[in-house]
This record gives C-alpha cells, sequence and structure tokens, in this order.
C-alpha cells in the first residue's frame, strides 16, 4: 500500500522503533488499546496477540477494508472515521468486548497531535474521565521535547505545564526519518504519557489556563511584564518573590507547582479573571 500524502501517512519500518512501542504500553492480557491511525498494520500485528481487543479507528477507506483482511481475528475492530469527530463511547456501544479501552498506543498522523492530545488527555480545566491508564505515541520530536521538558529549557511553554499538570511524560526513544517509508522531513519520538490527577490541583483550572496562556503570550519578555495587567505593579514583585519566582524570570522558568501557586495567589486577590 502506497502512503497517501493527503493522511500524512507514513508507514514505520523500524522493529527496534515497533518494539520500543509494545514494551512502553507494559501491556496486559486483558488491556483494551486504542490505536489511532493503524495505517497497514505493522503496530496492530505486534499488539493483537498481546492483549483482549484492538479498537484501531482508521479515515482510510481502503486501509479499513484491508485491515480485518489482514488480521482476521476476534479481537480486532476496525472503525473507519476521523478520530477528532469520532463519539468513541457511541462507536463502541454495539460492541461489548471493545468497550472502555484503557491504553492508547498510536504511530499518530503528525498534523493532528495537538488537538489529539487534547482529544485522548483534556484540558486542564477539563480532564478527559476517566483516564487512559497510559498513553505511548510516536510523535514529532519537536512536540515530545515540548511534552517532556523541564523548567528552564528552551522547550518548556504552554503544552509542557498543560500536560505535565494532566500527567507524567517521558521520552521513550528519538527516532530517526530513515525509520519511516517515506522518510518525513523531521526527526520523530516515542512518548508515554500517564495521565493522573494533578500533583497540586489548582482552585480554580479554568484560571490556571489562562494565566499560563498570558504569560506565554511573549516568551521572550520577563513573566512580570507579561502579567502586570493582573496586579498592581507594586505587589507583583512581592507576591513572585513570596512564592519563590525570582521577579526577573521568564516564563519557560517556571515550574508547575510554582504556576499553580501563583494562579491560586491572584485568585486569593481578587484577580481570579483575565
Amino acid at each position: 500500500m502506497r502512503p497517501r500524502k493527503r493522511f500524512a501517512q507514513h508507514w514505520l519500518r523500524s522493529e527496534t522503533v515497533l518494539d520500543a512501542i509494545v514494551n512502553a504500553a507494559g501491556l496486559r492480557e486483558g488491556d483494551r488499546l486504542l490505536e489511532v491511525g493503524p495505517g497497514t498494520g505493522s503496530l496492530t500485528q505486534r499488539l493483537l496477540p498481546k492483549v483482549a481487543a484492538v479498537v484501531g479507528v482508521e479515515i482510510d477507506t481502503v486501509l479499513c477494508g484491508q485491515l480485518p483482511k489482514r488480521f482476521p481475528v476476534e479481537n480486532l475492530l476496525v472503525i473507519e472515521g476521523d478520530i477528532l469527530d469520532l463519539d468513541l463511547g457511541a462507536a463502541l456501544a454495539d460492541h461489548p468486548r471493545f468497550q472502555a479501552p484503557n491504553k492508547v498506543v498510536a504511530n499518530i498522523p503528525y498534523n493532528i497531535t495537538g488537538p489529539l492530545l487534547e482529544y485522548l488527555i483534556g484540558a486542564i480545566a477539563q480532564p478527559v474521565t476517566p483516564a487512559y491508564e497510559r498513553i505511548v505515541l510516536l510523535v514529532q520530536r519537536e512536540i515530545a521535547d515540548r511534552l517532556c521538558a523541564v523548567p528552564g529549557s528552551k522547550a518548556f511553554g504552554v503544552l509542557s505545564v498543560r500536560m505535565q499538570y494532566l500527567a507524567e511524560t517521558k521520552l521513550i526513544c528519538t527516532v530517526p526519518p530513515q525509520a519511516f517509508k517515506p522518510p518525513p522531513k523531521v526527526e520523530s519520538a516515542v512518548v508515554c504519557l500517564t495521565p493522573r490527577p494533578p500533583i497540586q490541583p489548582a482552585q480554580q483550572p479554568e484560571h490556571l489556563a489562562m494565566l499560563i496562556k498570558q504569560a506565554f503570550s511573549s516568551k521572550r519578555k520577563m513573566l512580570r511584564n507579561n502579567i502586570k495587567a493582573l496586579i498592581d505593579p507594586e505587589a507583583l514583585t512581592p507576591l513572585l518573590t513570596q512564592l519563590g519566582i525570582n521577579p526577573d524570570a521568564r516564563p519557560e522558568a517556571i515550574a508547575v507547582a510554582q504556576w499553580v501557586a501563583l494562579s491560586d495567589a491572584l485568585v486569593a486577590m481578587g484577580s481570579g479573571k483575565l
């Protein structure tokens, strides 16, 4: 099957990377998996013998017809459609064996990475519930770096804070373009996301989400310059100092727990709206 450009298809051929994805998922016999974009089934083939069920959501009509023929097994269900438009619960209503997948394992189209992360994990103010136990994705290297970035690094930004508030993030391995056919123009990486309740929940998650967006609106500026409209400038520096935040720090230097503390402090001072 020739990859189709309109669906951003790149077939993963590396046995090493495929094995790394499967190993990172920590599969058990009772697991029910969601695989986004199974393509020709290179990853699907490794998943099926290890778990109770695999639901493959594939947008390509041709591939949807081929996958069940290639894998005529009872624990595979292929659904044709765009995952971002799919009500998964409704789609699985008539398939008891496949309902409520507990893990996601996928080599995803890079052009839907941002919306797909929100589909699978949710937003700060509205996490997906019930949460998946584990999400293992092959993504663009730049996105992986942002997901797993530490405060103070150039890659640390809004996505880093949002995802690390909602999940543990781990870089599994990097993947060169040569691992695919055809090779993409960018490097890739495998990441493992483990959703969990926030370690330090914000009093008003909606405020935290808006604060982060506002603070990173001009990343090169100091944090206090980006949020000075929220609080009397004379009170801002003492507040940041009290919270252990350098008043001259830029947004990428602020840890997730400090963002939560700052949001809570602003809410307590009556700056609950941005």
